[in-house]
């Protein structure tokens, strides 16, 4: 019997011997032999010299070659043939050319209209973001990304805004180059019944700007996800977020909540049509109705009746306002309109998509705003809910607002993030860091060519536990010639240069007189630098250590809405509050010089140049806008006045009688431009201790400061 089992061992062995050898898994010792040969003789040359060139990886339109289909597995063509569109294996390595962007910087160049094309006011919307934007080329020679004027957003070709013969017309236009370098938007592809993510058409190497995209479409660092919007959202500005309290406890009336449309049959029907399992008419009010489309009759359910009624009696918007947490299943698509309506709200995010890759998900982190479920897994999802800290939701609600705010609430601010997303891939060395984007005031606002070390902002302090440099440069704007002595600005100059943290002076002169010989300054005891334009102290930098995100300056002014003119107006008055520090006399970090120079449109820049004037009007928007906060109003006597410095020229702006009223232009050109009124109201001004009181001047730290 042992012998008998011995003898099937050895023959079996022997058998799988044979077969090896049959299939090359085994090579004769001779071969062994000569590899071992090989190798020592290759010991002299240990880099293998190779004749031809390395080819670049190509991961276009390969299926059609005899080399793919001889060395490319079964699994491997079915995922090629599946693919959505042609290029899925397309990085930035490989169907990306850096070197106009190298060249002419990050520049987008928008095709002309075609003649009898018609736009939808959505994709108008995105081009004339693009167009308005500082990224922005006439000159297709400078540009480094190409956007279509063709209407890419609606690829159901059910809708009316379907735009037919794309395919033609895409491959004929002269700078296509198989679409390498071209940015194509898309909110809506495929159609019923199955909804696929074909556009209709060859992208090429184009890129993707697309909402409801799949993990499985989407080409990492490639594409950008962005999220589905409607088509009434507001191109510019936006409407701020929902939370007005940060409530402990955060929670609201209604745990979790939704309420929309169910589909009875087709894709995107399973999760919508469990919802009533989990719905309980009390903390979770969960909602669906069948009462949509034009045949919904012939298809309803058992339940269709009870699910229309229970849906009527509840308003949405006030569910949303008053919930915690707000479920985000798909529909049709992976997308859908509720997840930007519970951001905005304050509303926790509960998304219920599998397989969706999140707008933006590249620099956002949702984690900390947003709670990702699984479809398979409904029934958890309210215990899951219910086990967050209350310290935790108010955290994730916060972080909502910020998302809203920073990049969701405009069109405006969903096209500038796609587009400041692709140039920190272009230009990587100057990207900026996931601390940027996720924390305010966001990455639209910190600008990476300013500098790699986030210590050079003024909105990272708190975060990296550093502070502020503890000196600053004065800059002196004259507008006035030197007549005597006792000119205000060389009292100012005498000032400025006794305060401790003084480091340099700068005086910018932008007046028509001949700059004065250098004997008519008075010394001092820090560098006095005076440039020629073409075209007290230490308390004031002490609260501005303090509070370095902000402007902080002693004569502030206001703007208030004309309801007679329907326009926003400027006042000088002296009221009880006021929302701009005039930046003649006032501290502010130095970012906001580079941001204002390279954040603002040419136009507003090129309007205060030609005017003379609004400078201060517009930088202090530029800063209200970045921080959401109003500037800062430090101790100030009445004395001061807009004509004071005007009284010694009659060249000087002050003295124009035109000079008011280009003021209140420039607030309504800025409020439109911004889309909306960035300026915020505070009633709030900082004096040092004892200022103004009745004490001996030897108890005051800051002695001078009443004298000003």
């Amino acid at each position: 019997m042992q012998a008998k089992k011995r003898y099937l061992i050895v023959l079996s062995a022997g058998a799988c011997l044979a077969l090896l050898f049959c299939l090359g898994g085994v090579r004769l010792p001779a071969a062994g032999r000569r590899s071992r040969h090989d190798r020592s003789r290759r010991s002299d040359q240990p880099w293998p010299h190779y004749s031809d060139p390395l080819h670049r990886f190509q991961p276009w339109d390969r299926e059609d070659t005899e080399e793919f289909n001889l060395h490319t597995s079964p699994r491997q063509k079915k995922e090629a043939n599946t693919s959505a569109y042609r290029g899925r294996r397309c990085r930035m390595d490989s169907c990306f050319d850096f070197s106009a962007c190298h060249r002419n910087g990050f520049k987008v160049y928008v095709y002309p209209p075609q003649k009898g094309e018609k736009i939808s006011e959505s994709y108008q919307n995105i081009l004339s973001s693009i167009e308005g934007s500082r990224f922005y080329t006439a000159d297709p020679g400078q540009a480094c990304l190409f956007v279509l004027s063709l209407d890419t957003l609606d690829r159901d070709q059910l809708s009316p805004q379907y735009v037919h013969n794309l395919k033609t017309k895409v491959q004929n236009l002269p700078l296509w180059n198989d679409g390498r370098n071209h940015l194509i938007f898309n909110l809506y592809s495929g159609t019923w019944p199955d909804y696929t993510e074909d556009l209709g058409f060859d992208i090429g190497q184009a890129m993707l700007a697309k909402a409801s995209i799949s993990t499985d479409n989407f080409r990492p660092n490639f594409d950008v996800s962005i999220p589905l919007f409607s088509k009434e959202h507001l191109r510019t500005g936006g409407e701020r977020g929902f939370l007005k309290y940060n409530s402990i406890p955060p929670f609201r009336k209604y745990m979790l909540v939704f309420k929309g449309k169910r589909y009875l049959t087709g894709i995107g029907s399973d999760t919508r049509n469990a919802l009533y399992h989990v719905h309980n008419a009390e903390d979770v009010v969960l909602l669906t109705t069948c009462k949509h489309g034009k045949d919904w009759q012939k298809h309803k359910d058992a339940r269709c009746d009870k699910d229309n009624a229970e849906y009527d009696k509840y308003d949405y918007k006030e569910m949303l306002h008053n919930s915690t947490f707000c479920l985000v299943p798909r529909g049709r698509r992976l997308g859908s309109f509720r997840f930007l309506e519970a951001l905005q709200a304050a509303c926790v995010p509960v998304v219920l998509s599998n397989g969706w890759e999140l707008p933006f998900s590249e620099i956002i982190d949702w984690n900390r705003a947003t709670v990702i479920g699984d479809e398979r897994l409904l029934l958890q999802i309210p215990t899951t809910v219910r086990s967050i800290h209350p310290d935790k939701i108010l955290s994730l609600r916060q972080q909502t607002q910020f998302l809203w705010e920073a990049y969701f609430s405009s069109v405006e601010k969903i096209v500038l993030t796609t587009l400041e997303i692709i140039q920190d891939r272009v230009l990587e060395h100057g990207s900026r860091s996931s601390l940027m984007w996720n924390s305010h005031p966001g990455g639209l606002f910190a600008l990476p060519q300013y500098s790699a070390y986030q210590g050079d902002f003024p909105f990272y302090y708190a975060t990296l536990g550093i502070k502020p440099y503890p000196k600053f440069t004065a800059v002196i704007h004259a507008v006035s010639p030197l007549v005597s002595q006792s000119q205000p600005i060389l009292k100012l100059l005498v000032a400025v240069a006794r305060s401790q943290y003084c480091a340099q002076i700068l005086v910018l002169w932008n007046c028509d007189k001949p700059l004065p010989a250098k004997q008519r300054w008075p010394a001092t005891s820090v560098p006095v630098i005076v440039i020629e334009g073409e075209n007290k102290v230490d308390f004031a930098f002490t609260v501005w250590q303090s509070f370095p995100e902000r402007i902080v300056g002693y004569p502030a002014r206001s703007h208030f809405w004309d309801s007679n003119k329907e326009r926003w107006g400027y006042t000088s008055k002296w009221t009880n509050d006021y929302s701009m520090v005039l930046t003649g006399a006032a501290f502010f970090h130095r970012y906001y010089h580079h941001l204002y120079t390279n954040y603002l449109p040419a136009t507003l820049k090129s309007m205060v140049d030609q005017l003379a004037n609004c400078e201060d009007i517009l930088m202090n928007f530029l800063v209200s806008a970045v921080t959401k906060l109003p500037p800062i109003k430090v101790t100030q006597k009445k004395q001061y006045k807009e004509t004071m410095m005007g009284q010694s020229s009659r060249a000087s702006r002050w003295a124009d009688p035109d000079h008011f009223a280009q003021r209140q232009t420039c607030m309504n050109k800025f409020a439109s431009w911004f889309g909306g009124m960035p300026l915020i109201h505070s009633q709030m001004r900082l004096d040092p201790v004892l200022f103004k009181d009745q004490v001996s001047i030897l108890r005051k730290k800051y002695r001078d400061i009443e004298r000003l």
